[in-house]
């Protein structure tokens, strides 16, 4: 076996604890959490050859997981969209008493990323690997910013989550 995937998959083993902290702050849930994590290791190995050794090997993982929870969550919305036939738009006339859960003023961790992922790549990038558990230091280094830039990008991204969310209760 080559010396490089060893050391790849050493990498990979060495973050499970990470990625699983992660995981469970994405889903809310330890079988989905867990799932997640499972799937971004197959997805990791089979991306070797597509990593770049002068890249945060953390960062990129991360980075996969977040990708892969989005649009699993993605196609779980389109798998739940009704899609209204009926002549008279019975489905979509439906009051909110309905028994269909849809507090306005309540968000999940999927609607708190949903909107985390329409801030512009020079907030969003900051801002997740920040709540990845990712230091300053190591976020600067990353996207080869200096720290005083990530600290007030990722304050400004706080500041804008509070104000969208600001009925969050």
């Amino acid at each position: 076996m080559d010396k490089d995937i060893e050391l790849f998959r050493e990498q990979l083993l060495n973050i499970q604890e990470s990625l699983y902290s992660f995981a469970y702050m994405l889903t809310a849930d330890k079988e989905e959490a867990k799932d997640l994590v499972q799937d971004t290791a197959l997805k990791v190995l089979d991306n070797y050859n597509k990593y770049i050794n002068d890249i945060n090997f953390k960062g990129w993982v991360f980075t996969i997981m977040r990708n892969i929870f989005i649009n699993n969550h993605h196609r779980f919305v389109r798998s739940q969209t009704i899609v209204d036939n009926t002549e008279t738009l019975y489905h979509l006339n439906l009051p909110q008493e309905s028994g269909i859960e849809t507090p306005d003023d309540n968000y999940t961790i999927s609607e708190i990323y949903r909107i985390i992922s329409m801030f512009s790549e020079d907030y969003q990038i900051p801002f997740s690997m920040h709540i990845a558990g990712y230091k300053y230091s190591e976020i600067a280094s990353f996207l080869k910013l200096p720290v005083g830039t990530i600290k007030s990008r990722i304050f400004y991204a706080r500041k804008k989550l509070q104000i969208i969310l600001k009925d969050y209760r």
